[in-house]
């Protein structure tokens, strides 16, 4: 696997949902003045990763000029409407065509109040100390995302299919993943109510 300094590692970032639950883009959700799309983004490119790809679909010509002056590939996905996996397969070509080296990919979404650099470092020591193929946040009783993904599952990972993302993966081979209890990562922003009770 070669040294620790040696390992490289990309991020994607999907944000390419409509947020109908929310009634407005989540993408642009203000945490401190700094929008969580960008602030997620700044996060993984705090965290080392490189590159850092953000996946966008609905609303992105809103969402776009919010990620100006971030060294990040914006990458629109059409069929974001067909769901997520649409978007992670988006992501990994974008990611793929520009570095098609990569040791592991950081996949994530925006809309964890909680998500950081920290949280990428942690996920990193585990995948590297434990040496399974995936390192993913445990909240809320399971496997989910953030997660980091060995290069010999992103074949699987862009063969998905529908809304379900890397659920199955996450959860349906504990031996293959190092799981890391992050439970802070359970609130994402999906409602107004969700909204209310973080700001709260």
């Amino acid at each position: 696997m070669g040294k620790k300094s040696d390992f490289r590692f990309g991020a994607v970032i999907l944000a390419a949902g409509a947020s109908v639950r929310l009634g407005q883009p989540k993408q642009l959700l203000e945490i401190d003045g700094q929008p969580l799309v960008a602030r997620a983004a700044g996060a993984a490119l705090t965290a080392g990763a490189s590159p850092v790809v953000v996946v966008l679909g609905a609303n992105a010509e809103q969402i776009r000029p919010v990620l100006n002056g971030l060294k990040v590939v914006v990458a629109l996905n059409p069929a974001w409407s067909e769901g997520m996996a649409s978007s992670m397969r988006t992501g990994l070509q974008a990611l793929g065509a520009v570095d098609p080296r990569i040791d592991a990919v950081l996949l994530t979404v925006c809309d964890q109040p909680a998500f950081s650099a920290d949280v990428i470092q942690r996920l990193l020591g585990a995948l590297q100390t434990s040496g399974r193929g995936i390192a993913a946040a445990r909240y809320a009783g399971r496997n989910g995302v953030p997660a980091l993904f060995r290069r010999e599952h992103f074949f699987t990972l862009v063969a998905l299919k529908g809304d379900q993302g890397a659920r199955a993966l996450l959860n349906g081979h504990p031996a293959g993943v190092a799981p890391v209890d992050l439970p802070e990562l359970a609130l994402d922003l999906d409602t107004p109510d969700d909204v209310a009770r973080w700001r709260g």
